[in-house]
């Protein structure tokens, strides 16, 4: 018997826990069940490979009337789907289909968290005041799971961890797609390119990262070795970062590559992927880096140190001269101990965290209840 599954969701925007959506729903309906996914913002950017699954886009907007519009178009959605499971997905949408459930039908009620900091003291408040209407709160990693705990928007017991899956088919290193994407950026083989991935926002904390590079690209040209830094998303922040690298004199080494929807090439060209986050859940493109075969550079930051593992440097965040240091270390190290390191935290990820892996878990929780 199949099992309906509604995912409701803020958005389906570019950004890690959108494609961790889409991935367990495509998962999900290969072990036969039936997915539809509600975005409540924006038009939907990620979406998943499986053209069966439903995606309804509310486009709410931030307005008193907006939200009641909404909530009134969501549960008519809901009353026609009929799901057995609805699964809510970051912050808003968290909220908004706790509220949901005060006035419509909703047999399991699952509410995920994808971030160790979900925003300030009045979300923290409706968190608290809301968790006794979900059946079951979750979070992506046990820093995050503390958390919660720590600023109160979850007494202990209240939320588990529960962690990202990674599709270990589509994350795999092509030698085809490095050899493209380096020709694309003019780059030979004797240019070490470092990437990093994520909206250009607060809390991806890139003038750390710019910071950093500044100081690696002064020890690069003094041994006589070529760097390159691209970075490979959107976001408000973006005419600042670009103001920070003419600053710091690394027009000639920082290239912004904007929206790109095929970052596992990217990865492949890459030879070492970089963190710089003030705060995260637990990272997916760190793990995604290392299943690319790609060295991975990361601040102590979530649940980051459990996805990286031995396959990578892990330093504090916003610590620019110890975030530089790794980098370097990932520049110098031989190709021996960087194969070494990248082999150990891919089999690790494989082993603990395959998307097949963990969307059986999350059908263990649903029927659980």
């Amino acid at each position: 018997m199949k099992n309906k599954i509604c995912f409701i969701t803020t958005g389906l925007g570019m950004g890690g826990a959108e494609r961790q959506i889409c991935d367990l729903s495509d998962e999900l309906c290969v072990l036969s069940n039936e997915v539809m996914i509600i975005s409540l913002t924006g038009s939907s950017v990620v979406k998943p490979k499986n053209k069966n699954i439903k995606i309804v886009e509310l486009n709410m907007k931030k307005t008193p009337l907006g939200l009641i519009n909404a909530l009134r178009e969501c549960r008519k959605k809901l009353k026609e789907f009929n799901p057995k499971v609805v699964h809510s997905h970051m912050v808003h949408a968290n909220i908004f289909t706790r509220i949901l459930r005060l006035f419509t039908k909703m047999p399991i009620l699952v509410c995920t968290a994808h971030s160790q900091n979900e925003g300030g003291k009045k979300r923290i408040l409706a968190y608290r005041c809301t968790n006794f209407i979900a059946d079951v709160n979750t979070n992506v990693s046990n820093e995050a799971v503390d958390a919660f705990i720590n600023v109160g928007a979850v007494k202990s017991g209240q939320m588990i961890t529960v962690h990202n899956g990674f599709d270990d088919k589509r994350f795999a290193f092509s030698q085809q797609a490095r050899d493209r994407k380096r020709q694309d950026l003019k780059l030979l083989d004797d240019t070490f390119l470092y990437l990093a991935i994520g909206r250009l926002q607060e809390p991806k904390d890139y003038p750390n990262m710019l910071n950093a590079f500044s100081l690696v690209v002064n020890k690069a040209v003094k041994e006589n070795k070529k760097v390159k830094l691209a970075i490979i998303g959107p976001g408000h922040l973006e005419y600042e970062l670009k103001a920070l690298t003419t600053t710091l004199d690394l027009d000639d080494y920082v290239i912004f590559l904007g929206i790109q929807y095929d970052v596992e090439q990217w990865l492949s060209a890459a030879d070492c992927f970089v963190l710089s986050s003030e705060y995260e859940g637990f990272c997916l493109v760190t793990a995604e880096a290392l299943l690319t075969k790609c060295l991975v550079v990361a601040t102590d930051c979530g649940g980051v140190k459990e996805g990286v593992g031995d396959g990578g440097f892990v330093v504090p965040p916003k610590d620019s001269p110890a975030l530089a240091k790794a980098m370097i270390k990932a520049l110098t190290i031989s190709i021996e101990e960087k194969a070494d390191l990248v082999k150990k935290g891919r089999d690790r990820i494989i082993e603990n965290y395959s998307i097949r892996a963990i969307a059986k878990q999350w059908l263990k929780i649903y029927l659980s209840h």
